[in-house]
């Protein structure tokens, strides 16, 4: 068994880890780090933890255990200022050490880490120990778009997320009375996610994020123009992968089908009228776009199943 710890267990993102981590075969759970919640029992987070778990600590005092793999859950600041330990794979669901150019790194996050190895296994498998877990809304433009990059010179990425992307922290627009029956664009222009989507596809973005008022699940519809067989190359790309679904002809991707697993949706389409290739992705948001994806990188470079611990079957309604 692998020993790992799990830093920041109080967020959602660490909540989603956690599950995955007490559900995998190879993994064991060795310290709960969280500031908020250090001294409590497990149950403090949420009753259904039992106490076979061990009780919260501090994030410091959980950085210090001796484990193969560490989850850092934190806010970008703390993210970007842990001292990773030697010969221990790190993975950071925070955004910092995504960005490979300092300038840019320091226009959008206020700190300049330096890069670690950017994670989307499918597309970008990491390398090393240090490993930088991509964005929820690049995860799925990345997905949608890497592929075709080659044959493409600019996108326009249309993407949608619940709630829960926001983060735990209470905050005006993330209240039920600004959510609810409802539909924001927000940060139009200027979100920390489209220099990461441009880096990782090296050509420019058009990138607008909207709030959608459900908890969980996100959508991305992109607009290219390609001379390429969109559909048989996304179809060539992700033939091997066990998350990863190209839909058939004419079933477009959906938020329910996709909501508590770590699986994504492709759906290819073509514009009559204007010849506009549209790619749809959908994922949850905290599954494949956070949680679901920190442990697939985990288990890359742990030598371990690619798939362990991921949500991937079933049929529910």
């Amino acid at each position: 068994m692998q020993r790992a710890t799990i830093l920041g267990c109080a967020g959602y993102a660490g909540q989603e880890t956690l599950d995955r981590v007490l559900g995998h075969p190879e993994l064991e759970l060795v310290a709960l780090g969280s500031d908020s919640l250090a001294g409590r029992a497990a149950g403090a987070l949420d009753p259904r933890l039992n106490g076979s778990l061990p009780t919260f600590v501090t994030n410091a005092e959980a950085a210090r255990e001796d484990v193969d793999v560490i989850f850092l859950c934190l806010d970008n600041d703390a993210a970007a200022a842990f001292d990773a330990p030697a010969d221990t794979v790190v993975v950071d669901l925070a955004g910092a050490h995504r960005l490979t150019d300092d300038a840019t790194a320091n226009t959008w996050y206020g700190t300049t880490p330096g890069p670690w190895s950017y994670g989307l296994p499918e597309l970008f498998p990491p390398e090393g120990l240090l490993i930088a877990n991509p964005g929820c809304y690049a995860t799925a433009a990345l997905l949608a778009l890497v592929p075709l990059a080659g044959s493409i010179s600019s996108a326009v990425v249309d993407a949608k997320s619940g709630v829960s992307g926001a983060g735990k922290s209470l905050k005006a627009s993330s209240h039920a009375g600004s959510v609810l029956e409802n539909l924001t664009p927000y940060a139009v222009g200027a979100h920390r996610h489209a220099p990461e989507i441009a880096q990782q596809l090296g050509l420019p973005v058009c990138f607008v994020p909207h709030l959608l008022p459900v908890r969980r699940g996100l959508l991305a519809t992109c607009y290219v123009q390609t001379d390429a067989e969109a559909r048989t190359v996304l179809e060539d790309a992700y033939a091997a992968s066990p998350v990863v679904r190209v839909l058939p002809e004419d079933v477009t991707p959906e938020l329910a089908r996709v909501q508590g697993t770590d699986a994504a949706e492709i759906g290819v389409f073509t514009d009559g009228e204007t010849g506009t290739t549209i790619v749809i992705c959908a994922l949850d948001n905290l599954g494949k776009g956070a949680a679901g994806q920190a442990v697939q990188n985990a288990n890359l470079a742990l030598g371990l199943e690619p798939a362990a611990g991921l949500r991937l079957t079933g049929v529910l309604v």
